[in-house]
């Protein structure tokens, strides 16, 4: 779970760490204490967008599905924090880890005969995520990253920074079998026409979304909006090695 804190003045409260309690009801007692870290948005050398670029980020396991309650509250001299409802369910709409990922024959630079713009939307365009189908990668047993994300048109201006992080964890993995796959998210890249095929096979009420899938085409790790580097990479390192 991904988080900000931010005071009356509109500024992002940013120590490098912060306190998560997680309750079963606004009255009862946290049953659950852990440590949200700080984690950049986007990549260095890529211009801001001018959203945030700093989340926390808390990993907690509750023991069954309803809704709680969560506290956060960064460390430091400004004693702020923030409530927030936390409804678990007990299946995904989007595809879950362990499930078999969609067969899904995405666009490439090949099927696209090159043409970038039927491809993607980020500026400029990045072709090493353009190269392959997740449907080829599934039938090679290639283990791949995929994101759903589209840079020009993103309601919550994370899609741009997502990718971009895609693209640098990829260059970090150069020369290992790992394959990195961008798929835009809208049906000939116009907000107006509504999500894509691809969303609609992999049921994605929202964007951007990431999914990391081994070489038995089962998912092994998934991320909803914002992942760091750190993160991408680290899962790359657990998951998909």
């Amino acid at each position: 779970m991904s988080f900000l804190v931010v005071n009356s003045q509109a500024r992002v409260i940013a120590p490098p760490r912060a306190d998560v309690w997680i309750a079963r009801t606004m009255k009862s007692r946290p049953f659950m204490h852990t440590t949200g870290r700080l984690e950049r948005v986007g990549v260095p050398g890529i211009p801001e967008t001018g959203a945030p670029n700093v989340i926390y980020v808390a990993h907690v396991r509750v023991p069954k599905a309803g809704t709680y309650y969560l506290l956060a509250r960064p460390r430091g001299p400004v004693k702020i924090g923030g409530i927030q409802s936390l409804v678990v369910k007990g299946h995904s709409n989007s595809p879950e880890v362990g499930e078999q990922a969609p067969t899904s024959r995405t666009p490439t630079l090949r099927s696209a005969h090159g043409n970038l713009a039927r491809l993607t939307t980020r500026v400029p365009p990045d072709r090493a995520l353009l190269r392959y189908s997740v449907a080829d990668s599934l039938a090679g047993h290639v283990p791949f990253v995929v994101t759903f994300a589209t840079p020009r048109w993103c309601q919550s201006r994370l899609c741009g920074p997502v990718v971009d992080v895609v693209g640098y964890v990829r260059r970090r993995f150069s020369g290992t079998p790992v394959r990195f796959i961008h798929v835009e998210v809208y049906k000939r890249n116009n907000p107006r026409n509504g999500w894509n095929q691809w969303m609609r096979q992999w049921h994605l009420p929202t964007e951007p979304w990431t999914f990391l899938v081994g070489r038995d085409g089962r998912i092994k790790a998934k991320f909803e909006a914002a992942v760091s580097a750190r993160e991408l990479e680290s899962a790359v390192n657990r998951y998909l090695r």
